[in-house]
Formats: C-alpha cells, structure tokens, sequence
C-alpha cells in the first residue's frame, strides 16, 4: 500500500474528526434544549441510572463527517452507500425520537426496524452498480447467482445494522470498536485498486468521525450516539465489505458485533426452552462482564481490542 494511500486516509480522517468534533460541540448545546435525553434501559445494570438525562442522537455528529466526504466523490458507488447510511441513520433518529418523546427507551418496535433497514438495504442493493467483482461472497471468491447475492447483501446490512447497535450500550464502545473493522475494508478497496474508487474516502471520514465522537462519548459520556448513529454505522460497515466483494468476510471482521448479537439470541433462546434458565448473566454480551463485577472501562477496552484481534485475523484471511 502506498504513502499516498496512507496520507490521503489522514487527511481523511483528520476532516472527519474536525467535523466530528465542531458539530458535536454545537450538539451538546442544542440537544438539552429540545429534551433530546437518554432514558436508561430499564433492565440495564444500576450503574446505568446514572446515565439517564445524557444528552442522546449524538450519532447526528458521525454523520456530518460522513456528508463532507461527499466533496471527495460522487460516483454510483458513493451515491449508493449515502443512500445506505442516511437511510438506516434516518430509521434511527426516528426510533431515538419516540423514545424520548415517550420518556423511556423503547422507541420503534423491533419489528419495525429491522423491516424498515430491510428496505432501505434493498434500495442499496438495488443501488450497486452490476458488476461480477462484486458478486463473491468472500475471500473464498465464491461467485454466486445475482438474486442470491442480492438476498445475502440484505442479511448482512440488517445484521451488521442491529448488530452494532446491540454493541453501543456502553460509554465508547460501538465508536471505539468500529474504528478497526472500517480500516480493513478501506485497506482492501485501496489494495484491490479494480474500478471507482472514491467510495473509500466515505470509511476514511467515517474513522475519523468515530474517533471525534469519542472526545464526547469516552466514559463518563457527555453525549451518546443513540439509534441515529449507531445503525448508521453498522449500516457504512456492511456496505463497505458489500462494495469490496468481501460479504462473508464481514462475519469474521466485525466478530466482536456478530458476538454480541449472538449473546442475545442465544440468550433469549435458552432462556425459553429452560423455563427461565440463562446463559448470561445479562445481555447483550457487554452487560455480562458488567455484572461479573468489570469496570466499565475495562470492559470497553477489552472489546475494543477483541475488534482489533477480529480485524486483524479478517485482513489475514483477505490476503491469503
């Protein structure tokens, strides 16, 4: 990979932190003003109380450095997971707004969501321009039917989406642990170098906006991304490995967020075939280590690293 390479992702991310960072500041002013305030999950850990009245929709930030990089590409590619990511983003501000306005954190139902995401990554789908490279659906290079590319691009969206926002329960998490996994696919857009290729710039703003929203979002929090950004960027995470032929990749990639996912439908399964019995002490995963008596920093950390050691082993998957 060139120093080009690399110094064109810095000024990237560079961009998208500064972007991240001044609307932010604006965010944390205007967000009190209109009530826009967490209410804690009502099974969550009791440390979490405390998080309630935190101002919430802070994701809004993420997504203004992901709308600057508009100025740095505008092909079907870039259109395509614009689309993507505003859409999910829209499905989650309008989730975050129900909850507030229904003070307490239930906003859409479940249901609703994961239909609505479904939607909007079929329009992505539908987006991408039709092209052979990107009809594997993994490193094995697999090549596989339109229809049934199609299909698989619309489990991996709405499983990266609900994934990544199962993960943001804690101070930094989602925004710390999404950092890696957005890198690897830029790297293997940039390495493969096969078609248009301004789309990577989206990942590259959108690192540094994660980043920038960690200055507001590192424990204790001062703001939270809600369901706006963090469906947004499970959104661009999957759209990213769709767009570098990498689908299945993304299983391994983003393992700590399949991981998390996994808690909880593991949980709720045994949960009914026992009569009551659980795996976890809480989930999604996080939670677990939370009750097992792991500062919540602690916790964050270690995931944040579990993302790194599933980025890395992904990116030496990719390059075999």
């Amino acid at each position: 990979m060139s120093a080009a390479a690399f110094s064109e992702l810095a000024w990237e991310c560079a961009a998208g932190f500064l972007a991240t960072l001044v609307v932010g500041w604006l965010l944390l002013r205007l967000l009190p003003r209109f009530s826009l305030r967490q209410t804690a999950y009502e099974d969550a850990p009791q440390s979490h109380r405390d998080k309630t009245g935190t101002p919430t929709m802070g994701g809004l930030a993420i997504l203004a450095a992901v709308a600057v990089s508009a100025f740095w590409g505008s092909d079907a590619f870039v259109r395509a997971l614009f689309v993507l990511v505003f859409g999910c983003a829209l499905v989650g501000f309008i989730d975050d707004l129900v909850g507030v306005r229904s003070g307490s954190n239930a906003g859409l139902r479940a249901r609703t969501k994961l239909l609505a995401t479904a939607l909007v990554a079929a329009v992505f789908m539908r987006m991408v321009p039709a092209n052979d490279a990107l009809f594997h659906a993994g490193p094995v290079l697999l090549v596989v039917p339109y229809w049934l590319w199609f299909v698989l691009g619309i489990l991996a969206i709405t499983g990266a989406v609900h994934a990544v926002n199962l993960t943001d329960g804690l101070d930094g998490l989602a925004a710390g642990a999404i950092v890696p996994p957005l890198y690897v696919f830029w790297a293997l857009a940039i390495v493969a170098g096969a078609g248009p290729r301004e789309w990577p710039a989206v990942l590259g703003f959108a690192i540094g906006g994660a980043l920038g929203f960690l200055v507001y979002n590192r424990h204790p929090a001062r703001m939270f991304m809600g369901d706006t950004g963090s469906l947004a960027l499970g959104a661009l995470l999957a759209g990213a490995a769709i767009l570098d032929g990498e689908m299945l990749l993304l299983v391994i990639v983003g393992g700590l967020f399949v991981a998390e996912a996994l808690s909880v439908m593991l949980q709720v399964a045994y949960f009914k075939i026992s009569g009551g019995r659980r795996i976890f002490l809480m989930s999604p995963l996080h939670h677990h280590f939370e009750l097992a008596g792991w500062p919540e920093r602690t916790v964050t950390l270690s995931f944040w690293l579990a993302s790194t050691v599933c980025s890395v082993v992904g990116w030496v998957i990719a390059s075999l």
